[in-house]
């Protein structure tokens, strides 16, 4: 195992090396979207020359590292951030969340999608994409070639949203002030990386707002993984009773699998919002979180295939495009039209 998990922590140093180019700095791609990107071209080359013995130190960094990471995720917010930017943001927040992640589900079973692919490619685009994708994977334990691919959308469309956003912005097209803006960017852009990126393209009074709202959006990973976990079990229940499983108790539903990291997500927010640890410590926290995260990432991509891509098609990403619209137009009429009502 340990063979399996030094393989995946170089890798992962190789994603920051790679992540302080100048280049890639200002393409604002974090060191996560590195690491499965260099897991990738690693399960395209050489990874059928892996000896078998190293494969359970890889799905040890993809599942057991991955849940640590989200819970001390939560050491990059407070409470007191939601206090903050104010009931518009939380309302707002809540609708595009919403909104995204039901369409999503919806447009994908229109579209005959893999419902895990379409799943999770809402979560990502709804809510905090690459972390939300691996928060809702380690609900789902669904195949990383499907994280792998929601991931893809998020890259692409965050990407082009963060370069978009302050073009329309900066030529007047969007027609916002800049509290509104911040607001705008924060609940609509994918990755926390693309709304940092975006917002210091636009000033810091967008930027700081923009962060705020888009940590409200990550906290909001709870309940929505919560409500999966309970939309499974009662799938699995109902799958069982079809099948003559339990049919002598049909009001007996399958146990919720809780996923207990959420909880530890947000015991640690509450914990940092108590401000008992120096600023240093609480950055440390945040480099190494990172890292554990691009090493989950990094595994992931190490067990996709160029053919499992090819087996999800396009469509998983002309779903995502879908909801790329959304949040660009849907987004900006919700933000410019609620929240003058809720100021």
């Amino acid at each position: 195992m340990l063979h399996g998990i030094l393989l995946i922590a170089l890798f992962s140093c190789a994603a920051f090396y790679i992540g302080d180019m100048p280049f890639i700095q200002k393409l604002s791609l974090s060191p996560l979207i590195i690491g499965i990107i260099l897991g990738m071209l690693y399960a395209n080359s050489l990874r059928n020359q892996l000896p078998e013995t190293w494969v359970p130190g890889i799905l040890f960094c993809s599942k057991q590292l991955l849940r640590l990471g989200i819970i001390l995720y939560g050491f990059r917010l407070t409470f007191q951030n939601i206090i903050e930017v104010g009931l518009p943001a939380i309302i707002i927040d809540a609708i595009i969340v919403t909104v995204t992640i039901y369409g999503g589900i919806y447009v994908g079973k229109f579209l005959k999608i893999d419902r895990g692919i379409a799943l999770l490619t809402s979560v990502g685009s709804g809510i905090c994409g690459a972390a939300a994708v691996l928060g809702a994977e380690a609900t789902l334990k669904s195949k990383p070639y499907k994280t792998a691919v929601a991931v893809s959308t998020v890259v692409i469309f965050g990407t082009i949203s963060m370069f978009l956003y302050p073009a329309l912005y900066n030529h007047g097209i969007i027609d916002l002030t800049p509290e509104q803006m911040g607001i705008y960017t924060g609940s609509t852009l994918h990755e926390v990386a693309h709304v940092a990126g975006a917002g210091n393209s636009m000033g810091k009074e967008i930027s700081d707002s923009a962060i705020i709202v888009k940590m409200i959006r990550v906290i909001m990973l709870v309940p929505v993984l919560l409500f999966i976990s309970y939309s499974m079990s009662r799938a699995i229940a109902k799958i069982r009773r079809r099948v003559g499983i339990d049919s002598h108790n049909p009001n007996r539903s399958s146990k919720v699998a809780v996923p207990w990291f959420a909880f530890g997500f947000l015991a640690v927010i509450g914990f940092n919002s108590l401000n008992l640890l120096p600023e240093p410590f609480i950055d440390f926290i945040n480099r190494l979180d990172t890292f554990l995260l691009t090493m989950a990432m990094t595994a992931l991509g190490a067990e996709t295939s160029i053919e499992k891509f090819k087996k999800a098609g396009l469509k998983p990403f002309i779903l995502a495009a879908i909801l790329f619209l959304w949040l660009l137009g849907g987004g900006y009429l919700l933000t410019k039209y609620l929240t003058p009502y809720l100021m």
